[in-house]
This record gives C-alpha cells, sequence and structure tokens, in this order.
C-alpha cells in the first residue's frame, strides 16, 4: 500500500471550555476520495483546516508527504486584498503550474478575470475559488462544502470535473448526490473522535445505524454493571476498603464513563405546527409574466397548485426562481396575467439568507419573542429550553447572541422558529443551506408528513426527489414548465439540465491541454450517433436506479442479507456514476450540436 500523502494522528482540540476534537485521525493515500460526515458543530471544519495546515491543534500529528501539493476550499472564501477575481485564482498557482488552465477554468465557470472580487455574488466567489482550488491539479483537494452557492448546472459540472481528476479528496458537503457519485471512503465524526469506512457514501447510513445500535447495547450493558457496583460500595466496601481501593478507583471511572455517555448529543425532533385546513386550490396562475427591461423573467404561465402539492422550483441562478416564487405567493405583482390564493391560507417563510433573524437576539428571546419563557407548538406551550433541545441547542446557548452562531446552527434556529408558526402554506427558499446530512433526513421526513402545500426553491437534487411531487424548470425566454415528480423524474422526462439562462450558462467540462486548442464546430457521425442513442441509456438508467432504490428502502434487507444489501448499494452507486457520466456527455453534444448549426 502506498504511504498516506496527509495523515492526522490524534488530534485533540479544545474551544473555550469544551473539547471538540478527541484524539481525532484522518488519512488520505493516493486515490483516496473520503466524504467527512458529522452533525453541524462536530469539527468537520476544524479538522479540515488543521489537514491544510491553517489550524494548529492543542495536541496530536499533522504528517505531509514532501513534495506533495494541497489545496484547500474554505466553507466561505476571502477574496479580499486582490483587485481582480483573475489575480486571485492566479495567486494559487505554484512556480510549475499552468496558466492556461487557471484561464480555462474560469472561461468554463463563466468568470470575468478582470471583475471586482467585491462586487461578486455568492455564487461567483464560490466559482472563484474553485478554479483557485483546481487550477494547480494538486495532489490533495480539501473540500469544505464546494456546493454551496452552485445552481444545478454548475453542480452537474463540478462533479463531472472532480470525477475526472486524479488528486486524492477530502469532501465536506451536504449534497448526497454528490457524495454517493463520488466518495470512496468515510471519515464519520462523532463525540469528537474519527471512525473510518472504506467504501462509499451509499453504505454510510446502514453503517452509522449498526454502529449506533451496538453501542446502545454497550451502554445498557454498562449501566447494569453500574448498579451493580454501585450496590457493593454502599454495602461492600467498609470491611475490605483497603483491599479495594483498585475496585473503588474502577467504580469512579465508570461512572465517568457513563457520564461522557449521557454528554452526546441528543435526537433532533422536528414537528410543525398546523393551521386550519385550506381551500383545494392553494395557487392559481394564468397566463402570467413578468419581466426586468427587456428580459422576460416568466412568461404565459398557466398552473394550478393544489393543496397538498409539494412544488420544487428549479433553474440556473438568474433564472429568475426567486422571482417565480414571489408571484406565486402574491409578493409579487404580475406584469400581465393574474394570480389567485386559495382561501384560507396560512403562509409561512424560510428565507435563504436567515434574514428573519436578528443577530442582537439571544437563541431564546428569538424563539419566545423575547416575551415569556415558552413556545407555543400545535397549539401547545413548550418549555423553550425543552424545544431547543429539540434541535440540539444545549441550555447554556440560551442566552447566545444569534451573531455568534455557526451557519448550520442560524438554519436550525430559522427552522425552528418557522415550525412555531400555524401554517398549511410552507415556503422554503433553498432550506437546505449549511444543514448536516442528519437535519437534513428529518427536514425531508417531516416535509412527507407534512398535511399543508409546500413550495420550495433548492439545488439539492437528492432533496428534490424525495421531498417534491411535482417540479417546475425554466426553458429561457421566460418559459416554464411543470414536470411530474422529482429531479430525476424531471430529466427523464426532459433530459439533463439547461445551461442556457443564468450566470452558469459557461460551465462546461475542462481538460488542461499544453496550448490553447480550437474546437470543431462540426459533429461527427459518431457524436450524432452517441445524441441519439444517450437518452434512452439515460432512460435505462434511470429504470434500473428506481428498481435498486425500491430494493434497497426495504428496512429489513441489510438484517436479512447483508451480500444481497452490499451488492445493491454497489450497483445503485454505479449506476447513478454512469447516469452523471451518461448526462454530462449528452450536455456537451447538445452544447456542439448548437454551436454547428449556429444558434
Amino acid at each position: 500500500m502506498a504511504p498516506p500523502l496527509l495523515s492526522l494522528q490524534d488530534i485533540r482540540l479544545t474551544l473555550g471550555s469544551a473539547p471538540l476534537l478527541r484524539g481525532a485521525e484522518l488519512s488520505v493515500s493516493p486515490g483516496d476520495r473520503v466524504c467527512l460526515v458529522g452533525r453541524n458543530g462536530s469539527g468537520k471544519s476544524t479538522l479540515l483546516k488543521i489537514a491544510a495546515g491553517l489550524l494548529q491543534a492543542d495536541a496530536g500529528v499533522r504528517f505531509f508527504q514532501p513534495g506533495a501539493t494541497i489545496r484547500y476550499l474554505p466553507q466561505e472564501p476571502d477574496l479580499g486584498g486582490f483587485a481582480t477575481t483573475g489575480d486571485f485564482v492566479h495567486a494559487g498557482l505554484g512556480p510549475a503550474d499552468d496558466p492556461y488552465r487557471a484561464a480555462a477554468l474560469m472561461d468554463a465557470l463563466g468568470l470575468d478575470g478582470d471583475a471586482d472580487p467585491g462586487h461578486l455574488s455568492g455564487g461567483e466567489a464560490r466559482r472563484a475559488a474553485l478554479a483557485r482550488a483546481l487550477a494547480p491539479s494538486p495532489d490533495v483537494l480539501l473540500l469544505d462544502e464546494p456546493t454551496n452557492h452552485l445552481d444545478l448546472p454548475a453542480i452537474a459540472w463540478l462533479e463531472a470535473e472532480l470525477a475526472s481528476l486524479r488528486a486524492a479528496m477530502v469532501l465536506i458537503s451536504h449534497d448526497r448526490r454528490l457524495l454517493e457519485a463520488l466518495s470512496r471512503n468515510i471519515v464519520w465524526i462523532d463525540g469528537g473522535a474519527t471512525r473510518r469506512l472504506d467504501r462509499g457514501f451509499a453504505h454510510f447510513e446502514a453503517w452509522r445505524d449498526e454502529t449506533l445500535e451496538n453501542e446502545a447495547r454497550e451502554k445498557q450493558k454498562l449501566g447494569r454493571k453500574l448498579v451493580m457496583e454501585e450496590d457493593w460500595l454502599r454495602y461492600g466496601v467498609t470491611a475490605r476498603r483497603k483491599r479495594n481501593v483498585r475496585r473503588l478507583a474502577a467504580l469512579h471511572d465508570l461512572r465517568d464513563k457513563t457520564r461522557q455517555n449521557k454528554i452526546q448529543a441528543g435526537s433532533l425532533k422536528l414537528a410543525s405546527s398546523e393551521g386550519d385546513l385550506s381551500g383545494k386550490l392553494v395557487v392559481v396562475a394564468d397566463d402570467v409574466g413578468k419581466s426586468y427591461g427587456e428580459r422576460a423573467i416568466v412568461s404565459g404561465l398557466t398552473m394550478r397548485v393544489l393543496r397538498g402539492d409539494r412544488l420544487g422550483i428549479v433553474g440556473a441562478n438568474g433564472s429568475g426562481k426567486t422571482t417565480l416564487l414571489s408571484l406565486l405567493t402574491g409578493a409579487m405583482e404580475p406584469d400581465e396575467g393574474q394570480i389567485k390564493l386559495g382561501s384560507n391560507l396560512e403562509m409561512v417563510t424560510l428565507d435563504q439568507r436567515r434574514e428573519s433573524l436578528d443577530p442582537a437576539m439571544t437563541l431564546a428571546d428569538t424563539l419566545t419573542g423575547g416575551r415569556s419563557d415558552t413556545v407555543m407548538v400545535n397549539g401547545q406551550p413548550r418549555h423553550v429550553i425543552g424545544y431547543m433541545k429539540d434541535f440540539l441547542f444545549g441550555p447554556e446557548q440560551a442566552r447566545t447572541p444569534v451573531g455568534v452562531l455557526s451557519g448550520g446552527e442560524r438554519g436550525r434556529l430559522t427552522l425552528a422558529v418557522a415550525l412555531t408558526r400555524p401554517s398549511n402554506l410552507l415556503v422554503l427558499d433553498e432550506p437546505t443551506n449549511d444543514l448536516d446530512l442528519e437535519t437534513l433526513e428529518l427536514l425531508q421526513e417531516m416535509l412527507s408528513e407534512y398535511p399543508g402545500t409546500v413550495l420550495l426553491v433548492s439545488h439539492d437534487r437528492d432533496f428534490l426527489d424525495r421531498v417534491c411531487t411535482s417540479v417546475i424548470a425554466t426553458e429561457g425566454d421566460g418559459r416554464w414548465i411543470e414536470y411530474a415528480g422529482g429531479y430525476s423524474d424531471m430529466l427523464a422526462q426532459r433530459g439533463p439540465p439547461r445551461l442556457a439562462a443564468g450566470p452558469a450558462a459557461k460551465v462546461k467540462s475542462v481538460q488542461a491541454p499544453a496550448a490553447p486548442a480550437t474546437a470543431s464546430k462540426k459533429m461527427t457521425f459518431k457524436d450524432k450517433h452517441a445524441l441519439e442513442t444517450l437518452p434512452r441509456q439515460i432512460d435505462k438508467l434511470l429504470a434500473t436506479i428506481d428498481k435498486l432504490r425500491a430494493a434497497l428502502a426495504d428496512p429489513n434487507l441489510y438484517g436479512r442479507d447483508p451480500k444481497l444489501f452490499t451488492k445493491g448499494t454497489d450497483a445503485l452507486a454505479k449506476a447513478e456514476t454512469d447516469l452523471a457520466q451518461a448526462e454530462e456527455q449528452w450536455l456537451e453534444l447538445e452544447m456542439l450540436r448548437e454551436e454547428s448549426e449556429g444558434r
């Protein structure tokens, strides 16, 4: 086995008075693609910063192979101190790196190298940071939430680009589809310690659940032993105290271990406050149009949203998703046509930027409005500390200002506030931002059981598949078309995501030739044949994926036949990887066809 390129051993770190990492380990060898998973606040980003050499641990060893190159993508890139976007990207190159690849990546990501970094949007800043990290073709890539602020076309491009690289990777992401496509190894941070499984993310949940069940059994054994030892201490130690000092010390150690087990984070609980039943018709749009200047955002839209629908809105950044959402909720008047809202609507909105939170208010006051120490949930009073625990906040955080919370904690708090309000219409604009995988799972379950209507804007493909009953997607020139089912169903009916609308329109696959090459604008016979046959291939892969997911959905499969479960998850991971590659190939050929036809 090749020696590791990067290794962290027995990493310990305390922030404030609380230990964050307690002997964490991380090893990255050539070819590894490690997904780093764990709850928000478990120390994933901190461990990645230690691996990148940006943060010093209190104890432990960091080894980095001499001569190897490493690049780190932070969760919040800082472009300060650079006059142009191009200066920022080129500053990541080493003396032996090819400047052409940096220029090619910026072009592929739709970036203007002369742009002022201070005027970039969140998505543009993220793409600039990606170009800087990918341009040197490093030996090790450390990526912290690389899909944040990216739209669906850019995410599809990034997935294909990362899959084509030879670099070893450590990846933190809440995008399950990305993790399933790319990962080969899992490192799970829990309670400050790490566990490793050398399999892809598709195996994570079964492995995690089995590990937690084993630990629960061990805790029960520990509890029974503690009762026996305390009984001995109470009635048997007096006459034999000197001979049993060691046993008494062991009892104290046992108590400490039990106390540590009780310190572990609890379970997140999500439940929405239900409002009165709305009318059957929730939103009626009749030939609706909306434009900004000469640019049509919505044109000729006619649709119905019925009670119980879960409508996903998808499209590239800048395509008008938020405008469409504002029209459908009555927050914005159309230029043409008419929007009618149904009767008895109680709407609750979750904004993607957490702008409804006051950074100066404490966590408890945010939940209660500063008026008392109780929260009303489903018409029943709850003490604010108990409600905070449902969202994984400790009692000591009650007086913590919102402004010092992490992104994931602010996301959970926004959810907690929104779910206290009675509603029969939930409007969610990028609700998955900064949420960990466990919180996402519970949010998905809550939405699937929610009796009202959901309008959802998201770039999370897996979330859309699990939640939506239909998806409405932009087709360019203000046209929007609704498709039954989730994101994968939309692709099956429509084909891979269009890149025509929005600032990510120029995203395409990037190679690094020795010198710029002029691409041919003519399609070969082989290209034309592939363009015709790929949709059928994609349909077959989608059918295979649906069949495998249905089989793996059996909760008893793993216990009944672990080998069959493993075979199914391996087949699912391969089929999803093949699907991503087929979709990317179809997209490139479709763009080539349009270019050759002079469109």
